[in-house]
């Protein structure tokens, strides 16, 4: 190594002699951040070190290449080229350098200078020469890979979000225009959640029981229970007919009392005993898209009015007040399935435009000279 590259001492000082400004690096040997504590101005001429060098901290050894001029706390050397390189290269024997970090952590921190400069490594070659060329080929397929790998991902993740939420594209259609657009001017009306929605009838099950009610021959269907981890779903299991809720698997809202957790379903069920705790919702004209619309009204008012000691029971809750967009004292269920599906396209379209960002990034990254 002591062929191509110098290892030298750097001059340190500690942080708080560091000023305003963003010109230079100050570089530590933590392993974080590329090893850069913070930015800072000019502190002085004799401990700038170059841009076009590798730091090297002495704790973790990991090399990062400076691309501006830098100033070292303690235990920092710095790794100078004899030769001259470019961004290929520059990113190839950043690897090569790094591929000696456990060289160096196996031996004292005095000989670190030594086993640097006497490390041997493999270089491509050609006609007796480093072959830079292959390098910076190398280096290109490799970030093309990435930024491909990148690309696949946006796919999946775009596909992954409409397969959950049942849409074609992410793109507003008018009526889902018109439906963000009129929100200011939609009216609302108060109702009980009684005559919105009906309470049903509901089997718990005593989790120490659950063996005694395995039967192999039925599905397998989620255990509810009152956790708010997992949307609730404590386990999967294979239980007796006679213990399962929602046969028919309609839209369902389960609302629990101790923690006002609220949860959407729309398969069969099983249920923990709770004391009755868990309020099993249904109605005729819920679907999937008003569920989501009627959960957030719910949640926006059991939230700040029960607690663990103040709880949402379902005497309590069969009177609580939501408020939903209507019309002539009837809730306006169309609009709330236009409006959801309008706000699942937006969130859709966020994560998009990140991933289309993070690819830009990547790209202006591999592009740059």
């Amino acid at each position: 190594m002591g062929e191509l590259f110098e290892i030298q001492n750097t001059l340190s000082f500690n942080k708080d002699k560091l000023v305003d400004g963003k010109d230079f690096d100050y570089v530590t040997r933590t392993s974080q951040n590329q090893g850069i504590l913070q930015e800072t101005g000019f502190v002085n001429e004799e401990n700038i070190n170059p841009a076009g060098t590798w730091s090297l901290g002495l704790l973790q050894m990991d090399f990062f290449y400076r691309e501006k001029p830098w100033y070292a706390g303690q235990f920092v050397r710095k790794i100078v080229p004899k030769i001259a390189l470019n961004k290929s290269s520059i990113l190839f024997f950043t690897v090569i350098f790094n591929k000696q970090k456990q060289n160096l952590l196996s031996g004292l921190v005095r000989n670190v200078d030594k086993a640097f400069l006497n490390a041997k490594i493999h270089l491509p070659t050609k006609n007796g020469e480093i072959d830079f060329a292959f390098m910076e080929n190398f280096i290109a397929e490799l970030e093309a890979e990435r930024i491909a790998e990148l690309e696949a991902e946006r796919i999946a993740e775009l596909e992954a979000y409409l397969s959950a939420t049942g849409l074609q594209d992410y793109t507003l259609t008018k009526e889902e225009e018109k439906a963000l657009q009129g929100f200011e001017g939609v009216e609302f009306e108060e109702f009980r959640i009684e005559d919105v929605l009906d309470w049903q009838p509901q089997k718990e099950i005593d989790p120490l029981k659950l063996d005694n009610l395995k039967d192999v021959n039925q599905k397998l269907y989620p255990f509810y229970g009152q956790a708010t981890l997992n949307n609730g779903i404590i386990s999967y299991n294979q239980l007796v007919e006679k213990v399962l809720n929602n046969k028919e698997g309609k839209s369902t809202i389960l609302i629990h009392s101790n923690n006002q957790n609220t949860v959407y379903l729309e398969t069969p069920f099983y249920l923990k005993d709770g004391h009755g705790a868990t309020s099993v919702l249904q109605s005729e004209k819920l679907n999937k898209l008003n569920a989501l619309y009627f959960m957030s009204s719910i949640k926006k008012v059991i939230l700040s009015k029960y607690s663990y000691n103040a709880k949402a029971t379902k005497i309590e809750l069969k009177n609580t007040l939501i408020s939903l967009p209507s019309s002539q004292g009837v809730p306006l269920y169309a609009y709330m399935e236009v409006f959801i599906k309008a706000v699942q396209k937006l969130v859709i379209k966020e994560v998009v435009e990140y991933a289309d960002r993070k690819i830009a990034a990547t790209r202006e990254v591999v592009t740059k000279t």
